[in-house]
């Protein structure tokens, strides 16, 4: 799934030459800054040739960059081997450049690409395992694998207006069954060094791969998506009987021998949660949470900042519970409480829900003016995360929209149980992924003036950071004004990020089983047990990347807390966003500098 968490620079590190046909957006200027422009252009022109995924994902696979619309990336052995040399070449052209010479947007643009490089080096000289991808150590796994993210990825990024789109659309499931052989060989490599992911990890990509594997070629999502859009355009052909032959003949025997390996495994698997048991474990997870959440804090101090929020945000509900007359028990035993009012476990039930949320998104629209100087003007789509892959996914995510404008932005919600989907935390869950959270982030970056790498970079620290931000931002709104099981939904979710903190680095660092998790995250919260093993799975795979949004949303904070101090009643919270938003996704680091420079601008003194 091309989204906000996997996206775009991560698949394939850039060169340092320019590629014929692709945009250049920087602006021709002479010195280091000319220097600056000229580099970031040709990283971005190496990163669409290399990535047909990245040019789809931003609608730019039209004109001189339509060929890349009928291909995939390489994730071959040699592949990943070029691409780390790619990547210190230009690691070491960046800076050769005068950084002290860059002002500006110029200096952000050059630290924040710099930052992304040095960590992908650091990761690439350190460890020999996951594929080229910081912060994933298992190629294969619930969440990572082609088989799980590219029947999506075709559907609703891959657009058929013509025949040549659903040709293009049959070479990509070529590609799909070649993608797929690329990952068995670089997991059987990653397993014969003990690189093996734990056995519930195994056992929940079995069942996912299995029913896929079980699904005719009739019913299957991806000859589906290609048929019916051919239909609808009314492009002439066979699709039913092409798109079966691949999926019978390449997709299936390659999903079949991913299916082989894992279980050929399955008798090496640990049940241990953490990476520590990797080599080089320790390292590895320091280098993770430094991608994840572009800060310098230890796992030590981020497990004490997860307990000590624990203590103040239960204590901070506690309050509100009594408000509205729950006073006994204990926080999670009356977030329980409340999370039972849930619409029925029924499709019709599915449907009214997201119409539901429709409602809050419109709700909260009506609001944003007062709030934001800049507003998006890509649309935002609530859809449900496909069946075929819900089992594994997270309860909510967000693509971002294109470029050209269209497609639009889209919160995906997981509704594969409703009772994983309380009443009282969905307008929460939809401030975050939908507005004032990631769809307002992301839109106003890609609508911003800003190079074309800058547009596609994402640092999940000041992202998820920015998400959880805004959920809290919510409040201020008066979106909860008459709703306290809503605003308790907002705390709940608060919560919930600070307990993320204490399991990631439990089962990382502190050598926690994953049932100690479970167990913390279920006692602490109130939350379905099923729920709260989906989440801790999810960052068994993703080490540290469930750290970034807490401490990404104190940053935030800080950040607005220190403009407010220095300019005092000049201070404009429209302008404080303003600043944030539209210099584009960057390290924490990197957003401190851009809010002082903000608060100079203004007067004020940083």
């Amino acid at each position: 799934m091309l989204n906000r968490r996997h996206m775009l620079l991560a698949a394939a590190a850039a060169g340092v030459a320019a590629v014929e046909g692709a945009p250049s957006l920087a602006r021709a200027r002479t010195g280091e800054v000319g220097r600056l422009n000229a580099l970031l252009d040709a990283i971005m022109a190496q990163q669409l040739r290399l990535s047909p995924e990245t040019t789809t994902g931003l609608g730019l696979d039209v004109g001189e960059l339509a060929w890349t619309k009928s291909e995939l990336g390489d994730r071959s052995s040699a592949a990943i081997q070029a691409a780390e040399l790619r990547n210190r070449e230009q690691l070491a052209a960046l800076r050769a450049i005068d950084r002290a010479t860059l002002k500006g947007m110029d200096a952000v643009n050059y630290d924040t690409v710099a930052f992304l490089q040095a960590v992908q080096d650091e990761a690439n000289r350190k460890f020999s395992y996951g594929g080229g991808a910081v912060g994933a150590p298992y190629v294969l796994s619930q969440l990572t694998g082609a088989y799980q993210s590219m029947p999506d990825f075709l559907d609703t990024q891959h657009t058929i207006e013509t025949k040549a789109d659903a040709d293009a659309y049959l070479a990509r499931m070529e590609g799909f069954a070649r993608l797929m052989d690329q990952e068995t060989a670089i997991a059987r490599r990653d397993m014969a060094q003990g690189v093996i992911p734990p056995d519930f990890v195994i056992d929940k990509a079995l069942v996912q791969m299995k029913a896929f594997a079980a699904t005719p070629a009739a019913d299957a999502p991806i000859v589906k998506s290609v048929v019916r859009r051919a239909k609808e355009n009314k492009i002439p052909g066979d699709w039913a009987g092409e798109a079966s032959r691949i999926y019978e003949g390449s997709v299936l025997p390659a999903l079949k021998r991913q299916i082989a390996l894992l279980e050929s495994v399955r008798g090496q698997a640990t049940h241990e949660a953490g990476c520590w048991r990797l080599k080089d474990g320790g390292d590895y997870y320091a280098v993770a949470l430094k991608s994840y959440t572009t800060s310098s804090m230890t796992p030590d101090e981020i497990h004490q900042l997860g307990l000590d929020l624990v203590k103040s945000i239960s204590a901070e509900a506690d309050k509100l519970f009594k408000t509205i007359g729950m006073s006994k028990g204990t926080v999670g035993e009356r977030m329980r409480a409340l999370g039972q009012d849930i619409y029925p476990n029924t499709d019709a039930a599915k449907e009214q829900l997201i119409q539901d949320l429709n409602a809050k998104v419109a709700f909260i629209q009506q609001r944003l003016p007062a709030y934001f100087g800049a507003l998006p003007k890509a649309p935002l789509e609530i859809r449900r995360v496909p069946k075929a892959i819900e089992a594994g996914a997270p309860a909510g995510y967000y693509n971002s929209p294109s470029l050209d404008g269209k497609r639009p932005g889209i919160y995906w919600i997981n509704l594969r149980d409703t009772k994983e989907q309380p009443k009282f935390y969905l307008s929460t869950l939809t401030a975050h992924e939908g507005i004032p959270g990631h769809h307002l982030q992301g839109s106003l970056s890609n609508e911003a003036s800003l190079p074309l790498i800058r547009k596609t970079v994402w640092f999940s620290g000041y992202g998820e950071g920015w998400a959880l931000y805004a959920e809290q931002l919510a409040v201020e709104m008066g979106v909860y004004k008459t709703d306290p099981r809503g605003h308790l939904g907002m705390l709940h979710d608060a919560l919930f990020r600070a307990v993320r903190l204490v399991v990631d680095t439990g089962m990382h660092a502190k050598k926690w089983s994953r049932e100690q998790a479970v167990k913390y995250m279920v006692d602490t919260m109130g939350d379905e047990e099923s729920g709260a093993i989906t989440e801790i799975e999810r960052y068994v795979v993703w080490p540290g990347q469930a750290c970034s949004y807490m401490i990404g949303k104190i940053t935030w904070l800080r950040a607005r807390a220190k403009a407010q101090k220095a300019l005092g009643k000049a201070f404009d919270i429209r302008a404080f966003h303003d600043a944030g938003l539209l210099s584009g996704a960057m390290p924490l680091t990197v957003l401190e500098r851009v809010i002082d420079d903000y608060i100079v601008s203004k007067g004020g003194k940083a």
